[in-house]
């Protein structure tokens, strides 16, 4: 389980985020939606200790992510190609990051034979840097290497943007395999409310900073978050 409590980022006097109590359910698919500036991506550097809040703390799974290390181990993420290392090829990213979550060269290899399709036959074997493929083809590479070393809890930030349909298609198919794993919970944010909700279980919409939706997801959730997003 993932919980935030008084969880607040300020920057020069000026609150982005402000949580009092957020509790996200082992095996969950959780949604994160909200405009520009709404907190989406300052809620999933907090949870990744990559910036320090203000006041509050988070818990994942039973370990407060600024005191410790070992949430570490059971989660992955990618919110952005400073994610990836520009000067590897992706198989040598790859085998990087499965050295890193204790997987030989043999178990990274037969998860990328599961995803060739996500591919699309533009990464693997091309003897090309990452930095020299499109922002798609560099989130392709970022998404997949979160998946090595199966994490208990999967963070991606606006894993949409910048995929052409087919490749949004293949995404939400591979999201939605992994949400119906109940030990896995998937944490997904984007601006896409339609791509977000076929994907998620629960949806909470940020605005401010602040948490102003929680709901699970149904048959009406998409008209109710275009409602509200359209005022």
């Amino acid at each position: 389980m993932i919980q935030a409590k008084n969880l607040s980022k300020t920057y020069n006097g000026t609150t982005v985020l402000k949580i009092d109590n957020l509790e996200i359910q082992k095996g969950e698919s959780f949604g994160l939606v909200g405009n520009n500036g709404a907190g989406k991506t300052t809620f999933f550097s907090l949870l990744l200790d990559l910036i320090q809040p203000s006041t509050g703390e988070i818990i994942n799974n039973d370990f407060r992510v600024d005191h410790s290390e070992s949430w570490k181990s059971h989660t992955a993420s990618f919110l952005d190609e400073s994610f990836l290392i520009g000067y590897l090829t992706p198989e040598e990213y790859f085998y990087f990051i499965g050295d890193l979550r204790g997987q030989n060269k043999a178990d990274v290899d037969a998860l990328l034979q599961k995803y060739e399709e996500f591919f699309n036959g533009e990464i693997l074997n091309s003897k090309k840097y990452i930095r020299d493929f499109s922002k798609g083809n560099q989130k392709k590479v970022g998404i997949i290497a979160t998946l090595i070393g199966n994490p208990k809890v999967i963070i991606l930030d606006e894993p949409f943007a910048n995929l052409d349909p087919t490749t949004q298609f293949r995404l939400k198919k591979i999201i939605k395999e992994l949400a119906d794993n109940p030990e896995i919970t998937v944490l997904v944010s984007s601006h896409d409310l339609l791509h977000t909700v076929e994907v998620s279980n629960r949806i909470v919409a940020l605005q401010k900073g602040e948490i102003v939706k929680d709901i699970q997801t149904s048959s009406e959730t998409l008209e109710e978050l275009e409602r509200f997003f359209a005022v």
